[in-house]
């Protein structure tokens, strides 16, 4: 029998690499040589496995039988352009060898070299010396692994076209990569081969969760995908129900439980929330006897001893209220950081709260997922529209789809306009319609909102990373590049000055503290913290650095009164003081309730608790339990 393959999938923060780490463990006790993969951006299976691991096959210390790699995206694009280019350089000008490289420098190049190493593992043999049984994909949240599982199909057709036409795609030269479009092509064959591959979702029982996760699923099975397995993790166990707040989220638990059965018919089985982190071999193997032997939780796992911090974590709720606020002109404040930690609730919060102060507020999302109408609880459209039940706030969606088709037109339009010859247009067109499109589609959309003066303050839920914003800087003119793809002579005088204006306004507004607040969003966990730092990181290399932090998901501390909730608020009084410490910011703390986030009246109080610290009244205390 060939090497099995297995998936896991699911919306950031559910626990997939966990997961998938402790399916590796036990696979490997059973003898199978076992390898994990990540193409997660912000990988933590080195954290996981308490090793270095890196860009190469390594053996994990203490467990036979299993090794683990973590694509560099940095090293996978290098990698992947040094071999697209090198036919290029030896045939033609430097000047236009140049204009491609940049050209290649954009998000699109780094998604096709990350998922371009990752079919390497789906080609037999998987390496020089050693035959894997099984190889585990510990895939990046939802949205990015559904982008890169479609991408195959939408290369074929790019190069096929290019091959046609001019020769050039965003992904390089055609020709370049002629021969890779048969290895993708197999890649999806695999994939789709149920006897060999098995996708497994890793879920929480919540709603927004679910509807991920259904959404997913139907995505890849338009894909061909069929073989489908779900983990629902995080389930309330009975030693932490002993404790008020954690019994209100048991009962909540138990409805979306019941939803599950009745709305995702796959094989599944259930994972308890533990005490601690998952970390090291040692505990690996614990949660093994757990997950696969039924063993107890509370007496299999032994979580990890965190001495109780000392220092105060409170920030000063004026330095809070500074970041978003207006400041005698508009405010711009961005939401990001990884998937599921809670971007759209802290959105939703600030906007209501700055909403509820009286300034004229704006709402949007381009998250393909886009949660902010299950958050406000009514709906959110493709257009501005005001809030139903709250003045001073208008919500809208971004749709990348339909604002790609719309920034399609336009440039079509413009260089017809322009005169180009109908050769170039139609080159053009071919170039539009590659998978690079609709990020820049959707952040131009963004743009042309943020544009406008109407709104006092503008809150945007998912902000763009610094891949994005390194494409708009690249130092060629758009229409450079696109007239480059049939190597004509290029116009010296700068085709794209009007809208290269506005980007650059709007870049400068981001980079202004006064005008624009990056708010990283986490848990405080290891993993959604070192995934925020890295994004910080990144925008720091155009200029923008983060203004303030959101750790969502705390545990009051008077709810800390059983050894279970004791143990876990220890556990993230840790990660508080690693935020404050490594990012040096304001902190403000979204606390974990008995429910989900739902509805404005719920939104309004954790403002007025989060930005205002007001004793809150007693229908609020009923409501929030906190």
């Amino acid at each position: 029998m060939g090497t099995e393959y297995i998936f896991f999938s699911g919306k950031g923060g559910v626990g997939k690499t966990s997961m998938a780490c402790t399916q590796a463990v036990r696979l490997a006790e059973e003898g199978k040589k076992t390898l994990i993969v990540t193409t997660d951006l912000a990988s933590n299976l080195a954290d996981v496995f308490e090793q270095s691991i890196g860009h190469q096959i390594t053996p994990i210390q203490g467990m036979p039988n299993l090794w683990a790699m973590e694509i560099d995206p940095d090293k996978a694009t290098h990698e992947y352009i040094d071999r697209a280019m090198a036919p290029i350089r030896a045939a033609f000008p430097p000047q236009i060898v140049q204009v491609m490289e940049e050209q290649m420098s954009g998000p699109c190049t780094a998604e096709v070299a990350a998922f371009d190493r990752f079919t390497d593992f789906l080609e037999v043999p998987t390496g020089e010396e050693t035959v894997f049984d099984v190889v585990i994909f510990d895939t990046a949240p939802t949205g990015h692994t559904i982008r890169l599982l479609e991408l195959p199909a939408e290369w074929s057709q790019s190069i096929d076209a290019a091959t046609a036409g001019s020769g050039q795609t965003c992904l390089g030269p055609a020709a370049a990569i002629q021969d890779a479009k048969h290895k993708y092509e197999r890649a999806l064959t695999a994939m789709r081969e149920s006897d060999q591959t098995t996708f497994i979702f890793v879920l929480h029982p919540e709603a927004i969760s679910i509807k991920e996760t259904r959404r997913a699923i139907g995505e890849l099975s338009k894909l061909g995908i069929q073989n489908f397995r779900l983990i629902i993790n995080s389930i309330i166990p009975p030693e932490a129900a002993q404790n008020e707040l954690f019994a209100a989220r048991a009962k909540m638990q138990v409805q979306y439980l019941a939803q599950i059965d009745a709305a995702l018919p796959y094989p599944k089985q259930r994972m308890p929330m533990l005490s601690g982190e998952i970390k090291g071999v040692h505990r690996l193997r614990q949660v093994a006897k757990i997950f696969f032997d039924g063993s107890s939780a509370s007496k299999t796992f032994k979580a990890e001893n965190v001495e109780p911090q000392m220092a105060t974590l409170a920030t000063p709720l004026a330095d809070l209220r500074a970041r978003i606020q207006p400041n005698g002109h508009r405010r711009t404040v961005f939401f990001a950081g990884k998937g599921g930690v809670g971007k759209t609730v802290a959105s939703c919060i600030t906007a209501v709260w700055l909403a509820r102060q009286g300034y004229k507020t704006l709402l949007l999302t381009t998250d393909p997922a886009a949660h902010l109408g299950d958050v406000l609880d009514t709906p959110v459209s493709n257009e501005i529209a005001s809030v139903s039940g709250l003045a001073n706030l208008w919500a809208v969606k971004i749709d990348p789809k339909a604002a790609a088709e719309t920034y399609k037109e336009r440039i079509l339009e413009d260089a017809r306009r322009r005169g180009r010859p109908e050769s170039a247009i139609a080159t053009m067109e071919e170039e539009l319609n590659s998978p690079c499109t609709e990020e820049m589609a959707a952040f131009d959309k963004f743009i042309e909102y943020a544009s406008q003066d109407e709104f006092q303050a503008v809150v945007f839920d998912t902000a763009p990373t610094g891949h994005t914003l390194r494409l708009l800087e690249l130092p060629v003119d758009w229409s450079k590049q696109l007239d480059v793809k049939i190597f004509a002579s290029v116009e010296t005088t700068a085709a794209d000055d009007v809208a290269k204006q506005r980007f650059g306004k709007v870049i400068e507004m981001m980079r202004d503290p006064e005008q624009s607040t990056f708010a990283f969003v986490m848990y405080p966990e290891a993993t959604p913290i070192l995934e925020a730092w890295r994004a910080a990181r990144e925008l720091g290399t155009v200029g923008i650095h983060p203004g303030l932090v959101v750790a969502n998901m705390v545990i009051p501390l008077e709810q800390a009164n059983t050894d279970f909730t004791h143990a876990r608020r220890i556990m993230q009084e840790k990660y508080l003081l690693e935020i404050t410490e490594r990012f040096g910011l304001p902190v403000a703390q979204i606390p974990l309730l008995p429910q989900e986030i739902k509805g404005l009246e719920m939104l309004a109080q954790l403002g007025e608790r989060i930005y205002q610290g007001e004793l809150v009244t007693e229908k609020v205390v009923a409501n929030l339990n906190i």
